[in-house]
């Protein structure tokens, strides 16, 4: 099974993507595109879609997030401890080759504890993204952000939920992928998870060092309760 390309953030984040897999293919996309390709023409629109990320008995008392031109903001409080919003392609492993995909929408809703440990490292990867920072420089800022223990590692217990239909996760998943889970740990943890390995249900890759780790766990439902499509078994995570 093939895991989605983007985000992945901060594991940033984000989703691991196919490197392995297209290392020896020219990049798609090797610098960002214009800041306007990457927001939304409507604020109410992508907040209905951050909100698609969990079911309602989630999203319906989560803070939602929105893309502005210097990064994301507040557009909905929230009274459950839950974020809801839509990564952008910068969220991914610094490795994927769409990190500057202008087209990737990924709804994603984060609990308390990935709030408080992963999400402050999406912002500020959006914020350098938005300000031109390229990849090369990103990744120093983020290697100094660790060392500064600015950027920590996830407290136990960081998940996000994505299951909206309506997301895309890049070119290779053309559309939303699959529903799934992602759980947040530390750089490094892959083998301990038996992520990516033939057959195992838990996906996922170590990206760079800077990076957290991000597990995706395919899920059976969509977040309105509709089933899931059944996950071709022909391919591997990595393949």
């Amino acid at each position: 099974m093939k895991s989605p390309h983007p985000l992945s953030i901060l594991a940033l984040v984000g989703l691991a993507g196919l490197a392995a897999a297209q290392g020896q293919k020219p990049t798609p996309y090797p610098v960002m595109a214009p800041v306007e390709q990457y927001l939304s023409l409507n604020a109410q629109e992508e907040i209905a879609l951050a909100r698609s990320a969990a079911p309602t008995s989630i999203s319906a008392a989560a803070q939602v997030m929105v893309l502005g031109k210097r990064g994301y903001e507040t557009a909905v409080s929230g009274s459950n401890g839950f974020v809801c919003f839509v990564e952008r392609s910068w969220t991914a492993s610094f490795d994927d080759p769409e990190f500057w995909n202008p087209k990737i929408r990924g709804p994603n809703c984060f609990n308390p504890p990935a709030v408080r440990s992963v999400l402050p490292q999406y912002l500020r990867r959006t914020e350098w993204a938005l300000a031109g920072a390229t990849k090369d420089q990103m990744i120093e800022k983020a290697r100094a952000a660790l060392a500064a223990h600015q950027f920590t590692d996830p407290e136990a217990g960081s998940l996000s939920f994505m299951l909206s239909k309506q997301g895309n996760l890049g070119d290779q998943a053309n559309g939303p992928w699959l529903p799934h889970v992602m759980f947040f740990v530390k750089n490094g943890q892959t083998a301990v998870w038996a992520a990516g390995l033939a057959d195992s249900p838990i996906l996922g890759k170590d990206g760079h060092a800077s990076e957290q780790t991000v597990l995706f766990i395919p899920v059976r439902r969509w977040s309105d309760g509709s089933p899931a499509p059944t996950p071709a078994p022909e391919h591997h995570h990595g393949d």
